[in-house]
């Protein structure tokens, strides 16, 4: 049996509370690094809409369809090294965690090359589809001066797995905390000051997402230790290459088919709202649902990826037990989240509304779907949790054919149903949303519930190979040195 401990059956308190522990050391940087990007986001929808109701319109049309056909696709393709690399840290694989990063860096900047002429062509393509020619052309120039952000995410999200796979997520907090000082006087600089208008904001984005880089770039620079500290691998054959890439793009596509999959869903329904009546109300409305949902989505996206790294550096290390103890402890605290969440929206609505909006239309029809939502929260927070256990266990296929049905066997129909059908018009897409959510949801607890956790972990033995020290305590992170001395590797 792998780490000589048996699967017990129920959770003991010692083995929640030291489980909590490690946890929070993962999870509270990574919340402050959601909670710094959700700023960061809020700040440009906020400018935007503070330039009109066709400017907000307009933005979240462009938000929607970037999302849908860009910072998706990229995000979904990264986590496919996610399970490579929490099991390579875990079994002492480095040279695994480097191949995985570089070969994904690559990856992602192919993919940004057709998703760049999808964005050129935005207002065309929106014309076609029947949506506002103003709106169209005002998410056209949005999406025109977006286009470097493709290149800083193809290099940060690999950058921001590797460092929470390692368990040190505490560079990027830093680095992202450092550029959101920069990114509220040049969001009122170019938006504002400049009169740039809804140009600017997206020029703010991207210089912001940029800065993050060149921070954590002096980071790495200043903290490198000795060419020599590092065992630097032979050149791996043409047989090993075609292996890795083969190995990687096999989690890499149902990764991002499980990321996609759901975050379409959402800009879907952005898009849809452009076809109901008054579309700049439920165009508006929708820009500000998908706001609060990224903030909701925050404490749910750090379980995730903290149970992810968990998962990943137990199985690595062939400790099944101590896997299935992250997993049931995140799957507990995702619940209580969700309950959190539940009561911010339906208490707050008013005063959250008001945040982004004076417009009254469109305020009234925020503090009627915000319950709704929260509502959604309640199934989201444990379905985003569980598919952070699917991740860190190497079992994203599982997770895109359980949001494949959910959100568009179940939900969408719903949605349409509801919207269109018998007129609820905005509710009711909000209502097939949250169908789809209770089925994702009750899907993957139960997949989780099920999982034989001593067969992931001779799994993980096969992906990454045996770890090198078998051992019963906690994972222990190296030196930050040792962490940017492989980032700095990516050039050899």
């Amino acid at each position: 049996m792998l780490g000589g401990d048996p699967i017990q059956k129920y959770l003991t308190m010692p083995e929640v509370v030291e489980e909590l522990k490690r946890m929070k050391d993962i999870g509270l940087p990574i919340t402050a690094i959601n909670l710094i990007n959700y700023l960061k986001g809020m700040i440009s929808v906020i400018y935007i809409g503070r330039l009109g109701r066709l400017e907000l319109a307009g933005g979240a049309l462009a938000v929607g369809f970037t999302n849908i056909t860009g910072y998706s696709v990229l995000s979904g393709l990264a986590t496919g090294m996610e399970p490579v690399c929490s099991q390579a840290f875990g079994s002492r694989n480095l040279p695994c965690v480097i191949s995985a990063l570089r070969r994904t860096i690559l990856l992602l900047l192919l993919a940004s090359l057709p998703i760049s002429l999808l964005w050129i062509n935005l207002e065309t393509l929106m014309l076609h589809l029947q949506q506002d020619k103003e709106i169209s052309k005002v998410a056209g120039k949005y999406c025109l001066f977006s286009l470097p952000d493709l290149i800083a995410n193809s290099l940060l999200h690999p950058i921001r797995i590797y460092f929470r796979s390692k368990g040190q997520p505490q560079p990027l907090m830093w680095s992202s905390a450092l550029s959101l000082l920069l990114h509220l006087p040049l969001t009122t600089l170019l938006s504002s000051t400049l009169h740039l208008g809804i140009q600017g904001v997206a020029i703010a984005t991207f210089t912001t997402n940029f800065t993050t880089l060149l921070i954590l770039l002096v980071y790495t620079l200043y903290t490198k230790p000795p060419p020599d500290h590092f065992y630097s691998p032979l050149p791996p054959s043409s047989p090993k290459l075609v292996v890795e890439w083969s190995s990687l793009l096999r989690l890499a596509i149902p990764s991002c088919l499980a990321v996609c999959l759901e975050w379409w869903w959402y800009e879907l329904m952005t898009l849809l709202s452009g076809y109901l009546h008054h579309p700049h109300v439920t165009l508006a409305t929708a820009a500000i649902v998908i706001q609060t949902t990224s903030l909701m989505y925050t404490l749910p996206t750090t379980l995730s990826s903290s149970v992810s790294a968990r998962v990943g550096n137990e199985l690595g290390a062939g400790r099944p037990t101590h896997a299935r103890v992250a997993a049931k402890v995140a799957m507990i605290l995702s619940f209580m989240v969700s309950c959190i969440s539940l009561a911010w929206t339906t208490v707050g609505r008013e005063a959250w509304g008001r945040v982004f909006t004076g417009d009254e239309e469109v305020l009234q029809l925020t503090k009627t779907i915000l319950p709704v939502i929260g509502l959604c929260e309640l199934a989201n927070c444990p379905q985003t949790t569980g598919c952070g256990v699917l991740r860190g266990s190497a079992r994203p296929g599982i997770g895109a054919a359980i949001n494949l049905y959910s959100f568009y066997l179940v939900g969408a129909p719903v949605a349409v149903l509801l919207a269109f059908g018998l007129d609820w018009g905005f509710v009711g897409l909000c209502l097939g949303l949250l169908a789809a959510q209770v089925v994702c949801a009750v899907s993957i607890v139960v997949v989780t519930l099920r999982t034989d956790w001593e067969r992931e972990a001779c799994k993980a033995m096969d992906l990454v190979g045996p770890s090198v020290v078998i051992e019963e305590s906690p994972i222990k992170p190296t030196k930050a040195q040792d962490d940017v001395a492989l980032l700095l590797d990516i050039s050899d």
